[in-house]
């Protein structure tokens, strides 16, 4: 049994996801693991740090990476574009001493228009970085003050143009609507204005008001309403499609070909790992048990600890009666779904486990009625929420 279910993980894809925690200025919006220092980060120790830890993942995690080879490779942040050059280079080389790295793996670096350097994406580039996440946001200036951003629309214009001289082919630019005051001819010369850079990806994504933010606490004024937000969106899909850029995910807007690989593997329930503060990991055993980490959030403390079992915060089994949702949540968001045989390939469950919950989302027109297929209607993706509470243990 062993045996068998150490040949389906190994077709599980497998990514890596490393944190960089640090950033100039924390914006009011944000709820990710990012910290504003008050002096220079220390990045060659957290590198030491990272390296460390996977040390550490494949000493305790080894069974469920074994034989296995990364085929994505995304640092997010905090603002990892303000590590430099030579740090991402090291890491990478330090990595690709420790694991298998596929030769045409996807490596994405999160980049914040305003912490571009002359230079500095060519030095990225060279290290082996073959992927840029803009984070636009917005290109109106009064809209990037609002939102706490450190960069104006013109430095996005010359992030781009630098990546594009440096040799990057695929870059994504995050987009962000339903914002202060935005009305839907505002949110369309937005999004035209990102039209013009001509990206290969861009993830377009309603401003939330996430708990225990800034934002949260004091909400920005004139924010539009569920139908002036829905309206948006609306007309935003309609010109992306028109523009050539595919829905693949509730947010994400593709060419042909340059999906990104990262995300679809956390989307159709794929395995990964998680290095650096906070970092999340989810990993497949030969057992059938399939197991969430965190690491600890608090950079220092990360660092202090990475090399040992106290680096990590939390590391519990998924529980049977858990995954139908963990799976869903995953797979769901996507446009076309997945093959109703993945869930028993990604999970170990038959589809019997969930044969009520199905029957009643499809009778209910939330999901398309194919036995082949575990896809939402366009009706289960604008009510995603009230499908997914269908499978909660």
């Amino acid at each position: 049994m062993a045996t068998t279910q150490r040949a389906v993980n190994r077709a599980i894809p497998l990514g890596l996801y490393v944190h960089l925690p640090w950033c100039v200025r924390k914006c009011p919006y944000c709820d990710f693991n990012s910290h504003a220092p008050r002096a220079t980060p220390p990045f060659e120790a957290y590198v030491d740090a990272l390296l460390a830890d996977l040390d550490a993942d494949l000493r305790d995690a080894g069974e469920a990476l074994h034989a296995r080879r990364i085929e994505t490779i995304f640092f997010g942040g905090g603002t990892p574009s303000l590590f430099p050059d030579a740090a991402i280079a090291r890491l990478l080389d330090g990595l690709a001493a420790r694991v298998d790295i596929d030769s045409d793996a996807e490596i994405t670096l999160e980049a914040n228009p305003g912490t571009v350097e002359h230079g500095r994406f060519a030095a990225y580039r060279a290290a082996g970085i073959n992927r840029l996440s803009l984070g636009a946001q917005s290109f109106a200036d009064a809209q990037l003050e609002a939102l706490g951003r450190i960069h104006r629309h013109g430095e996005i214009h010359i992030a781009v143009a630098e990546a594009r001289a440096a040799g990057f082919d695929n870059i994504n630019l995050d987009l962000m609507y339903a914002l202060p005051g935005q009305d839907l001819p505002a949110a369309l010369a937005d999004l035209d204005a990102a039209l013009r850079l001509a990206p290969e990806h861009i993830s377009h994504y309603q401003l939330t008001l996430e708990p225990g933010t800034p934002f949260a606490r004091t909400p920005p004024p004139r924010l539009p309403d569920a139908d002036a937000a829905w309206a948006i969106q609306e007309a935003c899909q309609a010109r992306l499609a028109s523009a050539g850029y595919a829905q693949y995910e509730v947010s994400a807007h593709a060419r042909p070909g340059h999906q990104a690989r990262h995300n679809l593997l956390y989307w159709t329930f794929g395995d990964y790992l998680g290095l650096g503060a906070g970092a999340h990991a989810k990993l497949s055993f030969a057992d059938g048990r399939i197991e969430r980490r965190a690491k600890r959030k608090n950079p220092g403390l990360y660092m202090a600890h990475a090399a040992t079992a106290a680096r990590l915060e939390s590391s519990a089994a998924i529980t049977r009666a858990e995954l139908p949702f963990e799976f869903m949540l995953n797979v769901l968001r996507l446009n076309e779904g997945v093959a109703a045989d993945s869930f028993s390939a990604r999970t170990g469950l038959t589809l019997e486990t969930i044969a009520a919950p199905l029957q009643r989302a499809r009778a209910d027109g939330l999901l398309v009625d194919d036995a082949r297929a575990l896809r939402a209607t366009p009706l289960g993706l604008r009510f995603l929420n009230d499908l997914l509470q269908r499978f909660l243990p």
